[in-house]
């Protein structure tokens, strides 16, 4: 028997020097105080830890929450709020085998972005076409959707989601493990699995392990690029023409078979604070026509602006990749370059998806923001925007992902250290920059809007159910799920009826009626 079967302290509670830990995650914003930190091992152990959880008494009544936690990156208190009581922490289960009966690959919800690509890669040549951060976990990463730097050429993660199992609640407290397949004979289970392509984490019970089908292989080898332009010296009209390009270009090259289609790319609007503005693009090296792609793609850029491009020097929201010259390299180490992790910093998110460029009125509200015109010194503020569509806009199956025609994926992003006591101004510019780049449509993307699509569930924003901060008129349930919400709660109603799985933003089981 291993030392890890035997391991006696899997329950961490106060006074435990791993506790303080344990009770934060990627955005040290949010610090939980729970009565204890449950780490399971097993699908069983994580069955049994929920019974006892359920079945509990809290100390304290205001702090009665079950909280799930797989690799910490919730941007909002969802994890770590200071009304969660317990926190099971599936983080050990993070295996990654093949499945013979299943005929499927399985990975454990612990795993992260990280342990899919460097074991199932080099194992079998497959990829699971997820985020660019190694340490997000999957538990949280899968059900929100999912998607990466691979995925206009292959699709969203959970395109290829074959099953799921889950520690489910039933209105009697008793707790048991499902296995919900996406073929399951079972209308219930079906819903089960389809509740996690795109309804979110911590909605319907503890995810345990997932199973993949038809998993794509990466290319051998990709061409990464990464420029970046002073902000000395820019202007307002090369700032809009640098934007422009950029939606114009992902506008009209969609077509995932080509290799302008399968380019990816970041463009880092960081704040004039930054002193640079960047640029991330890779694509399939393996396809002949790539490197012309990426030249294409950088003159349509560069050449609607003045200043010379020049190598990235400083950090980037999350990301800083040294690299003089476009490289060709192996895709798992270009995957190693591009690991963004954070460095333990307080963040606020805001995403939106876009389906056309922007507007004119959109450009002038992000200069104005990012410049200097909105009295705010932030170098850690940005606003990112990654480029989307192709493969993702033609699904392998029917998923609770909504989003499936459009061309880039915003998100809005500001840092902060510990204890800044700018803390507050912070927190404005993101809000006031939002608000003003979606001032004709309530200040928030609207879901199935002209140029907008709403928002997207893996970067929660709980502003979004504010109505100083989200005057549209569409709820934050529509933004996130447009016309999957009723069916959504039909599943919450099925499979968690006592709530135990909620947050500011969970799913509502509603009425049925």
């Amino acid at each position: 028997m291993s030392e890890l079967s035997t391991l006696p302290t899997t329950v961490v509670r106060p006074g435990d020097k791993r506790y303080p830990a344990l009770c934060r995650g990627f955005n040290q914003r949010w610090i939980a105080a729970p009565e204890y930190v449950r780490l399971v091992r097993t699908p069983e152990e994580a069955r049994a830890a929920l019974a006892e959880a359920v079945r509990e008494a809290p100390d304290d009544p205001g702090r009665a929450r079950i909280a799930v936690r797989s690799g910490g990156h919730c941007y909002e208190d969802f994890v770590c709020g200071a009304d969660v009581r317990a926190i099971l922490d599936v983080s050990p289960m993070c295996g990654v085998s093949y499945d013979e009966a299943m005929k499927a690959y399985c990975v454990g919800a612990g795993a992260t972005n990280g342990h899919v690509y460097s074991r199932l890669y080099p194992l079998t040549g497959k990829v699971l076409p997820g985020g660019s951060c190694f340490s997000v976990g999957l538990g949280g990463h899968i059900p929100a959707g999912g998607f990466g730097v691979l995925s206009r050429q292959h699709g969203l993660t959970v395109d290829y989601l074959y099953a799921v199992e889950a520690a489910v609640v039933d209105a009697e407290k008793n707790v048991r493990l499902v296995v919900a397949r996406r073929d399951d004979p079972d209308p219930r289970l079906r819903q089960l699995w389809w509740a996690h392509t795109g309804g979110g984490g911590g909605n319907f019970g503890v995810a345990t392990r997932f199973w993949f089908r038809g998993l794509p292989q990466p290319p051998e080898r990709v061409l990464l690029t990464a420029l970046a332009w002073d902000w000395e010296g820019f202007t307002e009209d090369d700032f809009g023409a640098l934007v422009t390009a950029f939606g114009e270009y992902f506008r009209d090259h969609q077509d995932p078979s080509a290799a302008a289609g399968k380019l990816f790319a970041m463009l880092k609007l960081n704040h004039v604070g930054n002193g640079q503005l960047g640029l991330l693009a890779q694509v399939d090296a393996d396809d002949p026509d790539g490197p012309r792609a990426m030249a294409d793609f950088v003159t349509a850029l560069g050449g609607r602006v003045r200043p010379p491009a020049t190598k990235m020097r400083s950090v980037m929201g999350e990301h800083l990749v040294h690299l003089d010259i476009p490289r060709t390299m192996p895709w798992l180490t270009a995957a190693r370059a591009l690991n963004s992790g954070g460095d333990n910093r307080c963040g606020k998110h805001k995403s939106a998806y876009l389906r056309k460029p922007f507007s004119d009125r959109q450009i002038a509200a992000m200069w104005a923001y990012l410049g200097d015109g909105a009295g705010y010194a932030g170098p850690r503020a940005l606003i990112q925007v990654d480029s989307y569509g192709g493969a993702v806009n033609r699904p392998l199956h029917p998923t609770a992902v909504r989003q499936r025609d459009s061309i880039l994926k915003l998100q809005f992003q500001v840092y902060w250290a510990e204890q800044d006591p700018r803390e507050d101004a912070h927190i404005g510019w993101i809000r006031d920059a939002y608000r003003a780049v979606f001032e004709e449509t309530g200040g928030v993307p609207v879901a199935d809007g002209e140029r907008t699509d709403g928002c997207y569930i893996g970067y929660p924003d709980a502003d979004l159910g504010d109505h100083r901060w989200n005057a549209s008129g569409q709820s934050w349930e529509t933004l996130y799920y447009k016309d999957a919400y009723p069916e959504l709660q039909d599943a919450k109603r099925y499979w968690d009826p006592g709530e135990v799985f909620r947050h500011a933003q969970s799913i509502r089981p509603g009425t049925g009626e």
